[in-house]
Parts: structure tokens; C-alpha cells; sequence
């Protein structure tokens, strides 16, 4: 399903969401688009288990730019564990995962689990 930038912010406050967006500079020997699973919410991120099992770290700044003024939401990126910016270009909404138990259940029986290459694979298709 396709998406704006506010639809984006939205869905990420309460949600650990999939998306796929078609990247803003193309690099040679990679896919023109960037596949993530990100969130926002506090109620995943501020939580005991997010820092052990997300690396999650809050951000003790804000950026040195304006968003939304360049159609972008920052995220927290769960495989790469860090903030990564997301492009509102072209984006689409593959999954939307609960911001609750529910994605702590699909971390531990399916996230966890994952090697590195399923990780990378992940995100390049």
C-alpha cells in the first residue's frame, strides 16, 4: 500500500512497520530500493528489552536539517539497529506489526532467529 509522509509518522508511533522506498541516491551493485523495519513507538523502544535486544539508544539531539521539509522520517532501523532516514518518494507500506506483545512475539519466534544473510537479504529485496 502506498503512503505519505505523515501517514508514515503516524503508523510509527504505535507500530513496528515494513516498508519499502526507492532509495535517494542509487548505488552501483545494489537495488534502486531499500527494504526496513522500523519504529518509533516509545512503548517498544522504551523498554529494557529494546536496549539489550534492538541496541535501541535514544537520540540526544535532534537532525541538522528539516525532515519533513525534504519529504523524509527518521526511524529507528531494527536489523541495522541505528536511526536511518526514510524517503516518503515512492514508499510503500509492506507490513504493519502491533506495538505491543504482539511484536515482541514475532521478534523472538521469527527476528531473533534470523542469520546476518537473512538480515542483509532482507533488506536488499
Amino acid at each position: 500500500m502506498k503512503a505519505t509522509l505523515t501517514a508514515l509518522q503516524s503508523l510509527l508511533q504505535t507500530n513496528v512497520v515494513e516498508v519499502k522506498f526507492k532509495r535517494r541516491k542509487t548505488k552501483p551493485g545494489f537495488p534502486s530500493t531499500r527494504r526496513m523495519l522500523c519504529t518509533n513507538c516509545p512503548v517498544i523502544l522504551n523498554t529494557s528489552e529494546a536496549r539489550q535486544a534492538l541496541k535501541y539508544t535514544p537520540t540526544k539531539q535532534p537532525p541538522r536539517f528539516n525532515p519533513a521539509a525534504k519529504n523524509i522520517v527518521i526511524a529507528w532501523d531494527v536489523f541495522v539497529q541505528d536511526y536511518r532516514c526514510i524517503t516518503a518518494d515512492n514508499l510503500e507500506i509492506v507490513a504493519v506489526i502491533p506495538g505491543d506483545d504482539t511484536f515482541w512475539k514475532y521478534f523472538s519466534e521469527k527476528l531473533s532467529k534470523m542469520t546476518s544473510g537473512e538480515k542483509t537479504g532482507f533488506m536488499k529485496s
